[in-house]
This record gives C-alpha cells, structure tokens and sequence, in this order.
C-alpha cells in the first residue's frame, strides 16, 4: 500500500494515497460532524455538514468527497469551519419540531451532539413558520416515520435501493416539502429493514419493538454473538436491570465485524432476544414435580449407575465449551454421544447474505470436537439431552434433559440451564471463525450452566 503524508489539524499522518479524506478523519479518531456518509454506504455529499479547509482551496470543501494528496493540509477547527457548520447546521433545524424531550433517539441522537457542538442555541424561525409532515408512519417490518425529524441524509433509501436492492423507500418532493417515504400502498418489506433505525441519525426512523421502551442512556451494552444462525453476526446485547425488577434485555442491535456481518444484521436475528424471555425452564422437575437442585443431583446420579446404554444428545447451539465438557463426560461414564443436524436445517431461511440455512449457532464446533451427527442405535436404557430441540425419535427406558426452555417433549428429569446471554463462551461460525460471546445478564438462581452442573454430578461420583 503506496502512503503519503498529509497534515491535519497542525498533525503529520501518515495515509493510504487517494484514501478519502472523511475515512482518514474516522480512522485515525479525529471529530467531524457528519450525517449522510456511512462507510458501509459510501459519501453521497447532501448533508454538507463534514466542511473542513484545505489550504490552497477558496472554500471549505466537503471531506466526504474529497481525495487526499501528498502534503495536503488540513483544518477540521476553528471558528471559520465551525461558523460553516453552525450556518449548515441551522438549515437542518430550520424545520425541525421541537421534539427531543419525547423523542426516542434522544441520547443517540447526532443531531442533538451537533447542536451542543456548534451552539446554535437561536432559530431564525418561529414555530409557526415551520414546514410540517407526517408523524408516526408505520413504514412496515417494525419501523416507525417521523417524516418532520428527517434530514435527508439518503442513509435509508441508499440502503434498500443500494444493499438490499428492494427499493421500498425514496425521497419525494423538492425543498422543504421533501420527505422519505414509500410507493403508496407499499410497505417496507425485507428481511433486513430494521437496518434503517440503526442507519439513521435522528429520531426519523425508530424501532417499533423498542419504542419508549427505555431511555438509551439506562441500558448497559454487551458484546456478544447473535444465535439465530451458524453465521454468526456480531451483537450489542443492551440490558437494564430496574429497581425491584430482573435485569432485562431491551434490544440487540449490530457491532462492526467486517469479516462477518460488516455493519448489518437480519431482522429476525434482531428480535430474537424475546425469546431468551420467554417460556424459560427454572426450576428442577422429577416426573413434572418440582425438586430442589440436590434432589436432581441425587436422582441423576442413580439412573446413570443403573444404565448399561446411555445416549447423551448435544445441542448445535452450546458453547465450544460446553461441549468439550459433554465430550469428556460422556468418555467418563461410557456414553454414545450424539448431535443430530438436520433439524437445525431450514432452506427458506437461509439466503447469500447474512441468513445461514443452519438455524444453529455451532456447527462448525461439533465438527471441531468429531461428535457425531448420527444416533449409533435405536434403544439405550438413559438418554441426557442437552437442550437438543429435537429428540422424540430417540428409544429410551429413562430421559433427562437440561434445558433453557420449556418442551413439549416429556423428560423424566428435568434442569435448567442458561441461554446464551447469560454466560460465556465460544462459537465456530459456518466460516470457521471462532468468536467468543460474553454474559450480559446473570441466570435464575436455581439455574446452572452445563459445565457446573456437571461437575456438581462429577462430585457425588467421586
């Protein structure tokens, strides 16, 4: 890679030749206010806002359109450039309601940093000379229009018109009349849409699911793994615990991974934090009777000395570590282990993007660790299943399961366990790449994780 040297902000850097000047700015942390440019989307030059001087030029030039050259200089402050800006900046706001007590962007709102950046704290137009549109459009797959927050950054429609090559959205009308919406009669519709919320800037496109749910500046962000699929996309899990109240999660939103899922994920990925909520397996069962965690400990252990057959079923979804641990029980005490696949298999879901057709997170990692994907026979005396969806073909005199949800299947002996939110580990996606995934919120009392409870079994053996 050919580098060059430019100046910026009395500050030599050394760049790549003909990078673009906004992506050298980001790169290397210096501030510049911007709405338009995205990198996943490229500059499209509207919003005007990224002005910086370039020694040489008359005027102020935009820097997301701008090539870097060898010895350029560069000036991103300073009270011309940010008089500019104050002056750009008073355009966006000329029209804009008033809305920021209420409005759900608040605190991850750019417009709202600019405003405290620039301090244009007094408006040319009175209330009743604003242009007004449209508020609360339900644009379709979850996402909610404020037409009259909109600044016209192109983010929304460049994205289904250049990403998902949908088209669902356009800018229509000129001037201040301008507005983002769809064909009439049409409805924003593809399996990535809710990709607009995070797109957007302002408070124009808001999450349905997630709307006045919670202010952003109460929720803790996680870095963690989505599990919807063997790709593996890369995930804020953000949580709350409220007084008196589980701590909870709110959302999940995408994290940067440019080798795996860049900046994006799918919708159905993006909501499936519900259902780590809901239907949740917490307490031990003993022929649907509720048992304390010993007593199952206890019961356990006796079946597992009765049984000559034992079949141990292993969940495509578990840590990397889990399954290690599964792995050497199973050698422990004699066991066939086994994880059926072709459940997890749903060609309707998969797609050349983001959406693998494996509906399990770690594939790859039974392969890693050889277990099988085959049941080697047809009847055992005890089956363990480790939160294995799918095990009603399986011959057994005795079941035990530890689960994270609760099943139609019967099982004779039952354990909670955590979901993946819960605690850490890794995954192997469908690419190989291995990837850990951290706790962001902590279990129900009465549930273990595998490996505890394992050990816990070990114990008594001993």
């Amino acid at each position: 890679m050919s580098l060059i040297t430019v100046a910026i902000d009395d500050i030599h850097y050394k760049v790549p030749k003909d990078a673009l000047l906004i992506d050298v700015l980001i790169e290397n942390g210096i501030d510049i206010p911007y709405f338009c440019y995205h990198e996943a989307l490229g500059s499209d030059g509207n919003c005007r806002m990224c002005m910086v001087e370039i020694e040489g030029k008359k005027r102020p030039q935009i820097a997301c359109d701008t090539f870097v050259c060898d010895g350029m200089t560069i000036r991103t402050k300073g009270e011309k450039i940010n008089s500019v800006r104050k002056k750009i900046l008073e355009l966006e706001l000329i029209n804009h309601p008033i809305d920021c007590p209420i409005c759900d962007q608040a605190g991850e709102c750019k417009l709202q940093d600019f405003y405290m950046d620039y301090g244009l704290y007094d408006s040319s137009m009175n209330k009743e000379q604003k242009v007004t549109h449209k508020k609360h459009v339900d644009l379709g797959s979850n996402v909610i229009l404020d037409q009259e927050r909109c600044v016209l950054c192109a983010r929304c429609t460049r994205f289904t018109s250049n990403i998902t090559k949908t088209g669902e959205l356009g800018i229509v009308s000129r001037a201040d009349h301008a507005c983002v919406t769809t064909m009439p009669g049409k409805k924003l519709s593809n399996p990535y849409a809710m990709n607009v919320i995070d797109l957007c800037p302002v408070g124009a496109l808001t999450s349905k699911d997630f709307r006045f749910a919670q202010r952003v500046w109460f929720l803790t962000p996680t870095e963690s793994i989505c599990q919807g699929c063997a790709k593996g996309c890369n995930i804020y899990i953000d949580h709350n615990k409220q007084k008196y109240q589980e701590d909870t999660i709110y959302r999940f939103r995408p994290r940067i991974n440019k080798k795996i899922n860049g900046h994006f994920m799918c919708d159905e990925g993006r909501l499936s934090f519900h259902q780590l909520q809901t239907n949740r397996q917490e307490q031990c069962l003993l022929d649907q009777n509720k048992i304390e965690n010993q007593e199952f400990i206890i019961a356990f252990h006796e079946k597992m000395k009765q049984a000559d057959e034992i079949l141990i079923v292993v969940d495509a979804n578990l840590y990397l570590e889990d399954m290690a641990a599964i792995v050497a029980f199973a050698k422990t005490i004699g066991a066939d282990i086994a994880a059926p696949t072709q459940c997890y298999y749903d060609e309707s879901f998969g797609d050349h993007w983001l959406k693998n057709s494996y509906r399990c997170a770690n594939k790859n990692g039974l392969d890693d660790l050889e277990i099988s994907s085959k049941i080697p026979k047809q009847q055992y005396d005890l089956l363990i299943n480790f939160n294995h969806p799918n095990t009603q073909e399986i011959q057994a005199s005795f079941s035990v399961s530890f689960q994270t949800h609760q099943q139609s299947t019967h099982y004779d002996l039952i354990a909670p366990i955590p979901v993946y939110s819960e605690q850490n580990g890794t995954l192997i996606n469908i690419d190989g790449i291995k990837q850990y995934s951290n706790k962001a919120i902590e279990p129900h009392e009465s549930t273990f994780p595998i490996r505890q409870w394992l050990h816990k079994i070990q114990e008594v053996n001993l």
